[in-house]
């Protein structure tokens, strides 16, 4: 069943402000860590309780919280939960029970601080923005049965889906309002990170290479394979004859998404394709073309375009990945204290 989610849970809104998007795959740029965590409010433990996280009832309460006398419900905690568990692909731990669930609550405590923010500052919500995001759910669904059906499943309703929504959208409004145009990244900010953290940058040999597939079915039997296996020799005659290799790609492989591009991958690493197929990219010099190489997804033939040396990535090259990185942590920083101060002004009331 598709989880009644709209933005999985507030970890993956990110409070409304975005996240710092990992390089596209061949990307010479390394992935950067995740910027601090998404701000939430600490609520201590009860009275006696030390050390290590205060653990949550078995069977929880109908209502967890109350922030301002504004209740959190059960409901809304397990929506949030579900988001998590869809978006990780499998359920909470059960080691890690305790601390997940404390963290989810914290998180709904900031959420109703900034939507109830949001409301003293008038700031509105038009029906038009809640129907918008609750269609987004119904489009996971194949027709409106099924999206009703999943509705009574889970305990939900339509009211609830708006409810959140509405809430969703006043987060957002007014983290922009707030620490949007706070949010400044300097160049000598990204110098700097870059200059302290050249470890992060050194990129390993990589090939650009084009290749064309000739596929082989699940069922394939013995005989079949033979088949297609000649198939691919016969298609590599050809490229050594001179017959020019994009078109072939274009025409011949399998491979619908690189034909359209004569077969180009771009760039990789030996550890981002599988590894008979790498083992035989990386073998070639440039301009050179491999035998017929077969791997999980059938018979290749492989051109090696160009070869580039393990390497620091140039500062030029990653800037835009340093400055959302940045970005990213200066949204962190900002919503934090903003949290913060709601908190300081407001009553939090916790029964777990």
């Amino acid at each position: 069943m598709k989880p009644l989610v709209l933005v999985l849970s507030i970890a993956a809104l990110a409070l409304a402000c975005g996240n710092n998007p990992a390089p596209p795959p061949g990307s010479a740029a390394p992935v950067l860590p995740p910027a601090s965590g998404v701000p939430g409010v600490t609520i201590p433990p009860p009275a006696g309780e030390t050390g290590g996280v205060q653990a949550m009832p078995a069977e929880l309460p109908a209502v967890l919280a109350r922030v301002n006398g504004e209740p959190i419900e059960r409901w809304e905690f397990e929506y949030v939960l579900r988001g998590l568990e869809s978006q990780a692909g499998q359920p909470v731990p059960a080691e890690r029970r305790e601390e997940v669930f404390r963290s989810v609550l914290d998180e709904l405590v900031a959420y109703r601080l900034l939507a109830q923010e949001a409301r003293a500052r008038k700031m509105e919500v038009s029906d038009a923005d809640i129907k918008a995001r609750v269609d987004q759910v119904r489009r996971n669904f194949a027709n409106e049965e099924a999206f009703q059906k999943a509705l009574v499943d889970e305990g939900f309703s339509v009211e609830r889906l708006e409810q959140q929504a509405r809430r969703e959208v006043l987060v957002a409004r007014v983290l922009e309002a707030e620490i949007g145009p706070r949010i400044a990244v300097l160049p000598k900010d990204v110098e700097t990170f870059y200059q302290q953290n050249l470890d992060r940058f050194k990129v390993d040999e990589a090939v650009h290479a084009s290749h064309i597939l000739i596929g082989i079915p699940e069922k394939a039997d013995a005989a079949g394979r033979d088949k297609l296996r000649a198939e691919a020799a016969a298609l590599l005659a050809q490229v050594r004859a001179g017959a020019d290799f994009a078109q072939l790609a274009r025409s011949r492989s399998h491979d619908s998404s690189s034909a359209a591009r004569g077969g180009d991958l771009g760039f990789f690493a030996l550890g981002q394709m599988d590894p008979a197929f790498a083992k035989a990219a990386f073998a070639l010099k440039a301009g050179e073309t491999s035998p017929v190489v077969e791997t999980p997804y059938g018979f290749h033939i492989i051109r090696v375009l160009e070869r580039r040396p393990a390497r620091t990535a140039p500062l030029a090259e990653v800037r835009p990945q340093i400055e959302q990185y940045l970005a990213g942590e200066r949204r962190d920083q900002l919503a934090t204290s903003f949290v913060d101060q709601l908190k300081a002004r407001g009553r939090i009331e916790v029964y777990v």
